[in-house]
């Protein structure tokens, strides 16, 4: 991870989106940060372990048999298809991979009660953040928009910071909508090396950050927004390309994307 003027350079991604080639295998861990001296892009890979308390490892990935396997005697069985990352609008549910459910932290309590917003101040310096950006990176290298969601403004959250009618209707059908299609875009705009495109770093100008007050936006809570931050995407043979990622705001002390190019 580098510490640059502007922002910052998230160096965790390329060990954390190493692991994420596959939609239906697990993701490794979310990096932690590194120190602020200049280091290479993998060195962080390492660190997402110790980030981890001991206490509550990341779940395992299931294996499901492989298509027409049965034991003697026995009948095959179809695999069920895999959940929807945004299944009940409600990220990093027990059936996700571990990467993903590190990606997003709890969104309900233990009753299904959504939590409230907090006033902490979100930082690109959470493994959280460098995982999520890591499947951000991945869906647009890929075309798979379902793999950023959990790096999507979650619903529940929407529901409680917009002060309009049908708000989960409105994030369907308007923001998440604009995203899907965003991220088709920006794998155009690699080209035919983006099935090879690696998200190489992130750059954020946090001192930018502003915090929006009740009503700024139309909104019955407060949050930090952050406009025109940078994904650096790097190809196979080496070249190097910058997409803009337009707005985050941040819930519960950490950032997500709203508006990945442009405000729609």
């Amino acid at each position: 991870m580098r510490l640059l003027s502007g922002g910052l350079w998230v160096g965790a991604i390329a060990a954390v989106a190493a692991c994420a080639s596959s939609h239906e295998a697990s993701l490794s861990g979310p990096a932690a940060p590194a120190p602020k001296s200049p280091t290479p892009v993998a060195a962080a890979a390492t660190a997402s372990a110790s980030a981890t308390p001991a206490s509550s490892p990341a779940p395992a990935p299931s294996t499901a048999p492989a298509p027409g396997a049965s034991a003697a005697g026995s009948t095959a069985t179809p695999p069920e298809a895999p959940p929807r990352i945004d299944e009940d609008n409600v990220y990093g549910a027990a059936q996700q991979a571990a990467a993903t459910a590190a990606a997003v932290p709890l969104l309900l309590d233990s009753s299904g009660k959504p939590l409230p917003q907090t006033s902490d101040r979100p930082t690109t310096q959470s493994t959280g953040f460098a995982a999520r950006m890591a499947l951000l990176g991945q869906a647009i290298s890929t075309g798979d928009a379902e793999l950023a969601l959990p790096a999507f403004f979650p619903s529940v959250a929407y529901a409680q910071v917009k002060d309009i009618p049908n708000a989960e209707r409105d994030w369907e059908q308007r923001l998440v909508s604009a995203f899907r299609r965003d991220i088709a875009e920006y794998g155009k705009k690699l080209g035919q090396q983006a099935p090879h495109a690696t998200l190489v770093a992130v750059e954020v100008p946090e001192q930018s950050a502003k915090l929006m007050k009740p009503g700024s936006e139309g909104n019955r809570v407060p949050y930090f927004r952050v406009l025109r931050s940078k994904l650096h995407f790097r190809s196979a043979t080496g070249k190097e390309q910058s997409l803009e990622l337009t707005s985050m705001i941040s819930w519960r002390g950490e950032w997500y994307v709203v508006h990945l190019h442009g405000f729609k």
